[in-house]
C-alpha cells in the first residue's frame, strides 16, 4: 500500500512539471522560484562597455547629455577636441578593442571571487556588443572592433572558469526612428519592440545562452508596450536557459522594486535590513559613471576598504553585490579596477566561507557595536549553529564586545585566515567579550576580519 501511495506521488510530481507553465502576468511570472545558484552567488561583477567608451567623458549617457540635455561641458569638450560636424555615430570606429583580451579578462574575473558576470551587451546607444541582425551596420561586426565582442567574453567565461554568464540589454535606444515613432504615437505602435527589441533579445537568448538577462533603460514606457510578460513567459517556459536563467525587475515604467526575479529597486540599492524579496545593489568602482570616464582622478574611485564594507554589508542582510567596471575603448581594464578587484578576491579567498551560501542571521548587525555585521552558514556536524561576525574597523584596545551573542551559549571562536587558533573569550551582562589576535602589518587580514563562531 505505501508502494502504491509512493508511486502515485511521483506520477503526480510528473504530471505537474509537465504541465507547469508560466502565464504572461506578473502574478504568475512571480511566483517561479529563484534558481538557487544566484543567492549562493553573492558576489557578481558588471561591465559596460560601447561607443561611450570612446569619449569616456561625463559617462556612458553621453550622447544623451551631449544631444538632448544640451550639456555645456560635453558642447565644449566636442568643441575642443573634435572638427566641426563630428556626430556620436562617428566615434563608432574608434571603439576598435585592439587589445581586448577575453581570456585575461575572464581570469581577472575568477581572481576577483565573482560568481557571476553581466557584460553589457547594448547599452542606450543602441550599438550592440554582438553581430545583431536588427541593428545593421550599428554593430560590433559592422562597424568598430569587427568581432563578436559578447561571443569572445562568453567563450572565455566558460571555457577558463565557472562563472556564471549573464548580459546586459537596455529595451529602449535613445535616437532609433522605430522607438521615437512608437513614442509619437504614445506607445499606442510597437514597431520598435516587434522589429528591434523582441528579435534581440531572443538572438541573445538562443546564441548565448546567458543566465542573468539583466533589462534596463524602459525609455518612460509600461511593460505592456514592452510585451516584458509574454517575453519573460517566454524565456521561463521554453528557452533554453528556462531552469537557470535569472532577471532583474526593470521591464518597464511601474515594475521596479515589483515585479521581476531579482529586485535592484534603483541604483546603488542598500536598504540596510533584511527585505521580503532577493534584491541586488549595483554599484559602480568609479562614482561618477558607469562607463569608463577618463576626466577624474583616484578620488573619484571607492576604496578597497569601501568596497568590502559594502559587500559585507549588503551580504548580511540577504542582497548580492554586483560591482560595476568600464573598461576603455581599445579593451584595457584599467589598473585601479584591476587593483579593486583583486584585491576583494584576496579578502573573499580568506573570508568566502561567511559570505557565499550564507544568508542572513538573527541579527545582522551588533546590537553594541556597529561595525560589527553577521550572517549564517548553517550547522557543524554536531548540529550547532555556525555564525560569522564580520568587523569592518578594528578596535584599539585589542577586544570585542558583541550585544548579540549576550544571550547565546558560544562553543568557540575562531578568526578565519588563523588557522587552528582559537580566541579567547568571557560572557558579560552586556554580552561576549572577545579578545582579539594581534595582527601584524605584513599579514593578509585586512579591510574587514571574520570571526566564525559555533552556538550551541
Amino acid at each position: 500500500m505505501l508502494a502504491v501511495a509512493s508511486m502515485a506521488v511521483v506520477v503526480a510530481f510528473c504530471i505537474s512539471a509537465v504541465y507547469t507553465q508560466y502565464q504572461p502576468t506578473w502574478d504568475s511570472l512571480n511566483s517561479r522560484p529563484l534558481p538557487k545558484w544566484y543567492d549562493q552567488s553573492k558576489f557578481g561583477v558588471m561591465l559596460h562597455w560601447g561607443v561611450y567608451s570612446v569619449p569616456s567623458f561625463h559617462s556612458e549617457w553621453f550622447w544623451s547629455y551631449w544631444k538632448t540635455d544640451n550639456a555645456s561641458d560635453i558642447a565644449e569638450f566636442m568643441e575642443k577636441n573634435y572638427p566641426p560636424g563630428f556626430e556620436y555615430p562617428d566615434f563608432a570606429p574608434m571603439f576598435n578593442a585592439e587589445l581586448f583580451d577575453p581570456n585575461a579578462w575572464a581570469e581577472l574575473l575568477h581572481k576577483s571571487g565573482a560568481k557571476y558576470v553581466v557584460f553589457t551587451s547594448k547599452h542606450h546607444e543602441g550599438f550592440t556588443n554582438w553581430p545583431s541582425k536588427y541593428s545593421w551596420n550599428w554593430n560590433s561586426i559592422d562597424d568598430g572592433p569587427h568581432r563578436d565582442l559578447v561571443g569572445d567574453l562568453a567563450t572565455a567565461v566558460r571555457k577558463y572558469t565557472d562563472i556564471h554568464f549573464g548580459l546586459y540589454y537596455s529595451l529602449f535606444a535613445w535616437y532609433h526612428p522605430l522607438f521615437l515613432q512608437d513614442k509619437s504615437n504614445e506607445f499606442k505602435t510597437k514597431d520598435y519592440v516587434t522589429e528591434v527589441m523582441r528579435p534581440q533579445l531572443h538572438e541573445i537568448v538562443e546564441t548565448y545562452r546567458p543566465e542573468v538577462i539583466w533589462a534596463d533603460g524602459y525609455g518612460g514606457a509600461y511593460d505592456d508596450y514592452w510585451g516584458s510578460t509574454e517575453f519573460l513567459a517566454w524565456l521561463y517556459n521554453s528557452s533554453p536557459v528556462k531552469d537557470v536563467v535569472v532577471v532583474n525587475d526593470r521591464w518597464g515604467h511601474g515594475d521596479l522594486c515589483k515585479n521581476g526575479g531579482f529586485f535592484t529597486c534603483h541604483d546603488h540599492y542598500n536598504p540596510g535590513v533584511v527585505q521580503k524579496f532577493k534584491w541586488e545593489d549595483a554599484t559602480t568602482i568609479q562614482k561618477g559613471s558607469w562607463g569608463y570616464q577618463r576626466n577624474t582622478n583616484i578620488n573619484g574611485y571607492f576604496t578597497t576598504d569601501e568596497l568590502v564594507d559594502l559587500l559585507v554589508t549588503v551580504v548580511s542582510v540577504g542582497g548580492n553585490l554586483l560591482l560595476n567596471i568600464g573598461p576603455t575603448h581599445d579593451g584595457r581594464i584599467m589598473p585601479v579596477f584591476e587593483e579593486r578587484l583583486l584585491e576583494i578576491g584576496q579578502w573573499l579567498s580568506i573570508n568566502g566561507e561567511c559570505i557565499y551560501n550564507s544568508v542572513p542571521w538573527l541579527y545582522q548587525n551588533d546590537t553594541m557595536n556597529s561595525n560589527v555585521w553577521y550572517t549564517s552558514v548553517g550547522n557543524d556536524t554536531s548540529g550547532s549553529s555556525l555564525v560569522c561576525a564580520m568587523l569592518l574597523d578594528w578596535p584599539n584596545n585589542g577586544s570585542l564586545l558583541l550585544g548579540a551573542l549576550l544571550s547565546h551559549h558560544v562553543i568557540s571562536v575562531e578568526m578565519l585566515g588563523l588557522s587552528g587558533v582559537s580566541l579567547k573569550f568571557s560572557s558579560t551582562s552586556d554580552g561576549l567579550l572577545i579578545t582579539l589576535p594581534a595582527i601584524p602589518p605584513s599579514s593578509d587580514l585586512k579591510w574587514a576580519w571574520t570571526l566564525k563562531m559555533v552556538l550551541q
